[in-house]
């Protein structure tokens, strides 16, 4: 169960905690991403899983939810002689961090409605027609 948000403020918190606490990423995928961003050069899945040491199917599954959250960006590379493979990059953090203040905005006008919801559903009537008349 998740904490709530006043054990969560009571906590301190790094800026890697924020990875978990907008995107329910593990360790797994901060490693991933720890990896891919200490990486002079594109990766693929196979490189990320050795430098994270762990079997491939694990580190791709970490680099999918990477990729779902837009930390990083795939690129496909074509064989001269036909095929292709896919290798990931970290996309710009300034990117990433405008996201994730779009979405603590998001969050905030959700959570003032819900309270508002909150204080209208759960107001007297005595209350609210003594503020009326006031």
């Amino acid at each position: 169960m998740p904490d709530s948000m006043s054990e969560q403020l009571q906590r301190d918190m790094e800026c890697e905690g924020l990875l978990e606490c907008f995107h329910g990423l593990k360790q797994l995928d901060k490693d991933c991403y720890q990896a891919l961003v200490s990486s002079d050069e594109a990766l693929t899945i196979d490189e990320v899983a050795e430098r994270v040491d762990r079997e491939r199917s694990t580190a791709y599954r970490a680099v999918q939810r990477l990729l779902k959250a837009g930390f990083i960006q795939k690129e496909q590379i074509n064989y001269e002689q036909g095929g292709y493979y896919h290798v990931y990059r970290p996309t710009d953090p300034s990117q990433i961090a405008d996201d994730m203040q779009r979405m603590l905005n998001d969050w905030y006008a959700k959570m003032g409605q819900l309270i508002g919801e909150f204080e209208e559903k759960y107001d007297r009537p005595e209350r609210a027609a003594a503020t009326a008349e006031n």
